[in-house]
């Protein structure tokens, strides 16, 4: 293991690049690859791509594969604790060495003439990373967009865009078919393209570039689709397969929406002969997938349940998730929301399951002023207290809960990943 001052400096370094802010473009990151050999091009990948659910589909791609008994890496963003969350290799953490050799190298693979962005510097580690563990399959998802992000460098055997919301409008577009195009920048000249994406606008925008590609696509509800069933299972109506009595571990009605795409995604693979996956290997990384902070729980008394809920799309099937289990029980709200997203759209679904609510911000310049979600709690729910950290606001929350209680800390993956740490001293 590096040292621990060693790993740290580098991480020092690392975040000290967010002061260059959001740069889209490729230029930069085809530079730094090509400095490494293009270690992308020594492994198969799978993009992915949307506004919510692309964490789950990626770790769900993941486990299949690793099923399959293949070598498979997995780049997320952005981690809830640790840095090295981002990197996997076969459903672990890279270590920390691996992180300090990894980030050295593309420093010095650097030669372009601006400094890269943070999640240029990131992108390029796991690229390089994956090439020296020797991954057979590595699955990528966009940080933001897909047309000038810096994973769309590779070449995938298949592109994945889960949904389109109005999201990042600075940078995206101001409109469904604005954000579907930039998005629909990761489908590749004859590679097939999986989406959920549900607007009129946004597919017509996605089959506009399909065709220009001349890539297959394939749309949940037209080319596959599921049926949930009583027990908790659902069945899959595929491009080929049938596969019945299915089961996810991932907590959520929506995640069945998701694990479709990674069905259909896997079945594009099957039959292009990219990879040999059989209905068993489907079972078993269904069963076996694990995606951090979206309905995981990590309390019983009382009940903690931990929700990145980040935009209004996830707000709306979180308050779903609450109305529909949960709605027995008191539940307090501990929340936090960056100051790009729709925050009184996103708390009011929320607070109307809620019998109190707790504000607070995390620790990143973006986080709103808890003050400002204090006024909109209290125009629906009398209870509402704010803390200036959600350390002090989890610790709050668990203290004065009852047994029987629920406390639902959300608005942000930022939050999630402080509470994270905060309930790991606390219970």
């Amino acid at each position: 293991m590096a040292p621990k001052s060693s790993y740290q400096a580098t991480l020092d370094e690392m975040f000290a690049l967010q002061r260059f802010g959001i740069k889209l473009g490729l230029a930069t990151i085809r530079n730094i690859l090509k400095g490494l050999g293009n270690p992308q091009r020594q492994y198969s990948c799978i993009h992915v791509a949307g506004t919510n659910g692309k964490g789950s589909i990626a770790s769900g791609l993941a486990a299949i594969l690793q099923a399959a008994g293949y070598r498979t890496g997995l780049y997320t963003s952005p981690h809830l604790i640790d840095f090295n969350e981002r990197i996997m290799v076969d459903g672990r953490m890279i270590s920390d060495k691996r992180v300090v050799d990894a980030y050295r190298k593309v420093k010095k693979a650097h030669r372009g003439s601006r400094q890269p962005t943070f999640f240029e510097f990131t992108t390029a580690m796991a690229l390089y990373e994956f090439a020296e563990k020797g991954v057979e399959w590595a699955i990528i998802e966009t940080g933001m967009g897909g047309r000038l992000d810096a994973t769309n460098i590779i070449r995938p055997a298949v592109s994945i865009i889960s949904n389109i919301s109005l999201e990042h409008r600075m940078y995206l577009g101001g409109s469904i078919a604005e954000i579907a195009g930039e998005k629909g920048g990761i489908i590749k000249y004859r590679v097939p393209v999986v989406t959920g994406a549900s607007q009129p606008k946004a597919r017509s925008a996605l089959t506009s570039i399909a065709a220009q590609k001349k890539a297959p696509i394939h749309c949940f509800g037209k080319a596959f689709r599921v049926r949930r069933n009583g027990d908790g299972s659902f069945n899959y109506y595929g491009l080929e397969h049938n596969w019945q009595r299915l089961k996810t571990s991932l907590v959520g009605p929506h995640q069945v929406d998701n694990a479709a795409l990674v069905l259909a995604a896997c079945e594009s693979l099957i039959r292009r002969k990219k990879a040999t996956i059989d209905e068993a290997h489907v079972r078993k990384g269904l069963q076996k997938v694990h995606w951090p902070g979206r309905l995981e729980f990590v309390g019983k008394a009382p009940l903690i349940l931990l929700d990145g809920a980040h935009n209004l799309a996830a707000a709306r099937n979180l308050a779903r998730f609450l109305r529909d289990n949960l709605a027995k029980r008191p539940i307090t709200l501990v929340a936090g929301i960056l100051d790009d997203k729709p925050y009184r759209a996103m708390l009011h679904p929320l607070m109307q399951q809620c019998r109190r609510v707790i504000v607070t911000r995390p620790v990143i310049d973006r986080a709103l002023d808890p003050g400002v979600l204090y006024d909109v709690a209290k125009e629906v729910v009398r209870n509402v207290k704010q803390f200036p950290t959600v350390d002090e606001a989890v610790a709050h929350a668990v203290k004065t809960a009852k047994r029987n209680e629920v406390i639902c800390i959300a608005g942000s993956l930022y939050v999630v990943g402080e509470a994270k740490q905060a309930l790991e001293k606390l219970i």
